[in-house]
């Protein structure tokens, strides 16, 4: 790792540990203000105790780093058009990394300290697309390829979908429990058992479902919301040291040959789909020289830029023996195949078997693009399970006692966490990143409906009041951070 920052100028080193220590430091935040939802029912219920349930969530979100993968880590880099996101230099991506990591820090912090269950994801999802719109502004770029649009789409409806799913599912699951067995002790609060049974824990089963329902949460949270975090550092790493991290350096010979070759298939792809992409692609008008001076992706510009990449990987077994900026133009020219066929993908025409093989090539062409050093993982995993461990009090009883009218019985402990850890692990599977906060405070409002409590209307408002400023706010701080940043460096 140390050999990575080795020959570096004192203040791109300086600049860069800063940077980390800010992504870190969000990270650490996130485990303290989002993690207090995944332990708030258990700690509530008395299902564990506090220094042990957040110990043992602080564990599992660990885990969850370490094992989650790096998909949705670049769900979130791919927010950013890819013209920003291959043109960047180091002044900019340092303007960029500290505007959108202070607006979220800034937020965070904010809600945190009043109680407020907001989204940590809806904050760095909201920064990174107030960075990319105030780049538009500046630089004269239409606002419609400020941000990669498609992809925060994609985005807004899972962080959307998935609290009225939550809603719904933990209510019916309650209603399930009450069905199957509606006299149980699961159905009654800590504080009605404490009173009625002059016991502190809820019934044993009860108990172990709430616990590892929790962990269940804590993992999925961490492979989730870590990746957040791994993408954030990647950002960072291409955007100040890109020399070293466009390309993994730790890329083997087959997988060169398995990115060269894939290149290789993507044009006969084109060429077999000539009669339906051939305008598109701008299929043998262009030539091999055809590429600007000043490289910008354009569909019409694909057959120049295959050439051009296989030209640069002719006899490459290992990217250290590329030039920097090689390495460099190597990756625009990946990025912007990648991007073109994510276009083509989804043009009429193309039956669903094409599209399928479109989408094997996407993956051969990025695998040594879309990864996260070992380091990385684990800085972010510490970072956010340390930060698992402190702070968590002001949120669980929110969660607790401030949604309902009464308190939280263990039948509903335990059927908005069941539902929380499943939807943040399907969403994991597809690569899409979800708020915790969002799928388990909603699976709590959705039980104390299907209960009959009702909801504390203050607290909903508040709540609501935070999910609907959230975005907003976070994309004009950034933005504006961005704005005043990059007017300094000018």
């Amino acid at each position: 790792m140390i050999d990575l920052f080795s020959g570096l100028d004192a203040w791109v080193l300086v600049s860069l540990l800063l940077a980390l220590t800010f992504v870190l430091a969000f990270e650490f935040i996130n485990g303290f203000h989002d993690t207090a939802n995944a332990v708030a029912t258990v700690i509530y219920t008395k299902a564990m105790p506090p220094h042990l349930a957040v110990f043992f969530s602080g564990v599992f979100n660990f885990l969850g780093v370490l094992l989650g993968g790096v998909g949705v880590a670049y769900a979130i880099v791919h927010l950013l058009p890819v013209e920003l996101l291959i043109n960047v230099n180091t002044g900019h991506g340092l303007a960029m990394v500290f505007s959108l990591l202070a607006a979220a820090i800034t937020w965070n912090l904010g809600t945190w300290y009043f109680g407020i269950p907001a989204s940590s994801s809806h904050t760095l999802i909201g920064s990174i697309l107030g960075v990319g719109l105030a780049n538009a502004l500046i630089n004269d770029i239409p606002l419609g390829d400020g941000v990669n649009w498609q992809k925060a789409i994609d985005i807004a409806m899972s962080l959307v979908v998935s609290p009225m799913a939550g809603f719904a599912v933990a209510a019916l699951v309650l209603l399930g429990l009450k069905w199957w067995r509606p006299l149980s002790k699961m159905h009654k609060t800590p504080e009605q058992r404490r009173k009625l049974d002059d016991k502190k824990h809820p019934p044993f089963w009860n108990r172990l479902v709430l616990v590892i329902s929790a962990m269940g949460v804590s993992f999925v949270h961490g492979s989730n919301d870590g990746q957040k975090g791994i993408g954030l550092i990647m950002l960072v790493l291409i955007g100040i040291v890109p020399a070293k991290f466009v390309l993994d350096l730790n890329s083997t010979t087959y997988q060169i040959e398995r990115t060269r070759d894939a290149t290789l298939h993507m044009s006969q792809f084109y060429e077999r789909n000539a009669a339906t992409l051939g305008e598109f692609l701008a299929l043998g008008k262009a030539k091999s020289t055809d590429l600007p001076e000043q490289f910008s992706c354009n569909p019409q510009q694909t057959e120049p830029t295959i050439a051009a990449l296989q030209a640069s990987l002719k006899g490459v077994t290992d990217y250290h023996t590329l030039e920097a900026d090689k390495r460099v133009e190597v990756r625009r020219y990946l990025l912007c195949l990648d991007d073109t066929a994510k276009k083509v993908g989804k043009l009429p025409g193309l039956d669903a078997r094409e599209k399928a093989d479109l989408e094997k090539l996407r993956k051969d062409l990025t695998a040594t693009t879309e990864y996260a050093p070992f380091w990385v993982i684990v800085a972010v995993a510490l970072a956010l399970g340390l930060g698992t461990m402190v702070g968590w009090k002001r949120v669980v009883l929110t969660v607790g006692e401030k949604i309902g009218k009464q308190g939280m019985t263990y039948a509903q402990g335990m059927s908005a966490q069941i539902t929380a850890a499943c939807a943040i692990g399907m969403a994991n599977v597809f690569s899409l990143p979800v708020s915790t906060t969002h799928v388990l405070s909603s699976g709590v409002a959705g039980t104390m409906v299907a209960n009959k409590s009702g909801l504390q209307g203050g607290t909903v408002k508040t709540i609501l009041l935070a999910w609907v400023l959230t975005l907003p706010a976070s994309m004009g701080l950034a933005a504006g951070l961005f704005w005043l940043a990059s007017k300094a460096i000018g």
